[in-house]
């Protein structure tokens, strides 16, 4: 059962607010059920009880906007993201601040990353006005989904894909946009624990050209099977290597080295992910004064560096987990200790009280997605 009403919401730039169409899911889990899930909420697990829905056509544009009930989608079996994997995602969190407000953390740049992708895999852009719009829909009818529990959030994964039925290889010509949630409870419940990393030398996630700068699902599946080989050789992520056997980045998320004259560096490739997260950690490491390079880094270099004492830390971040310390890389043959230092978790402490709303936010990355 559903109950339908209609709004429209303002955007902050040139382009035109969409109208969407607000169809209230009548069968939505009780608050008492949704506080017994918000208690332990896990990751990726539960979902909130609505989604929001965007048509594209190559004729007709963005269109028919809609907030509606979270549910099974329809595809036809020859809908081309099924054969071609032209597809695209997002992930941004949403946190519930003291005041009990909602906002997210620089959802602009997850919009013009996502345009990026799009561009990439040859699907349409969607204007950022829309992207942000979108999230304030959803939250306007599962804002009571954003639990305000210690380090928990509010997972949104904005994503499209090419749903056009047709056989053929080409961009397709009807296109569906997405934005569903899942509350999210603490990464480190425990507390902060450094990881073990698997060197992957047998296979790459992407390579010069390709789509490893895209967040298309394709990338992650090549990254699957060396995931499965770091289980099995008892560690917890894996690091890949670019085509020119430098350091590229891990599954899913970018890595940091920490050098003793205070310098930052972290990989640079056309086919590394452009991290939101790790654009704004260098970005406060600028402000405490460190030197930041971005450039190629070998494995020697790490190995080495790591060795002489010339790094003195390394760690990984992303969107989920944040900053997580690296304890041990492990590869064929050899297993290295890496050192553990205190920068990664200041860091990790000054970013996370901006996005919860304990620090001044001194930059404008909070966005409301409530107001």
């Amino acid at each position: 059962m559903t109950d339908t009403t209609t709004t429209t919401a303002q955007t902050d730039a040139g382009v035109a607010p969409l109208e969407f169409a607000v169809t209230k899911n009548l069968a939505a889990k009780s608050s008492a059920q949704r506080e017994e899930i918000l208690k332990d909420p896990g990751f990726g697990t539960h979902f909130t009880d609505h989604m929001v829905d965007i048509c594209w056509s190559a004729k007709g544009g963005w269109h028919r906007p809609r907030v509606q009930p979270y549910g099974p989608i329809s595809l036809d079996p020859a809908a081309a993201v099924l054969h071609y994997g032209q597809e695209i995602f997002e992930g941004i969190k949403a946190y519930r601040h003291a005041d009990g407000a909602v906002y997210t953390f620089r959802p602009d740049q997850n919009a013009l990353r996502l345009q990026r992708s799009a561009r990439r895999l040859a699907l349409p852009e969607l204007p950022v006005e829309h992207f942000l719009q979108s999230l304030r829909e959803l939250i306007a009818v599962d804002g009571a989904w954003v639990p305000s529990g210690e380090d928990q959030s509010l997972y949104l994964r904005p994503f499209m894909f090419a749903k056009e039925a047709f056989l053929g290889v080409r961009p397709a010509h009807k296109v569906a946009y997405y934005v569903i949630a899942s509350p999210a409870g603490s990464y480190f419940p425990g507390g902060v624990k450094p990881v073990k990393i698997w060197l992957s030398e047998k296979y790459q996630r992407a390579a010069k050209g390709g789509t490893g700068a895209a967040k298309t699902g394709g990338n992650y599946a090549a990254s699957l099977l060396p995931q499965a080989e770091a289980y099995g050789q008892g560690c917890d992520q894996v690091v890949f290597l670019d085509s020119d056997g430098n350091i590229e980045e891990l599954g899913g998320m970018n890595i940091l080295f920490v050098k003793k004259d205070g310098t930052l560096v972290t990989p640079a490739s056309d086919s590394i992910l452009d991290g939101i997260t790790r654009n704004s950690i260098l970005e406060l490491a600028r402000d405490r004064g460190l030197t930041v390079e971005q450039r190629p880094v070998s494995l020697a270099e790490w190995r080495d560096g790591v060795a002489s004492g010339d790094i003195t830390e390394v760690f990984a971040c992303g969107t989920a987990a944040v900053i997580t310390p690296i304890g041990l890389l492990k590869g064929e043959g050899f297993e290295d200790e890496q050192p553990v230092g205190e920068l990664a978790l200041s860091l990790r402490q000054e970013l996370t009280d901006i996005q919860y709303g304990r620090r001044e936010d001194t930059k404008g990355w909070l966005y409301r997605l409530d107001a």
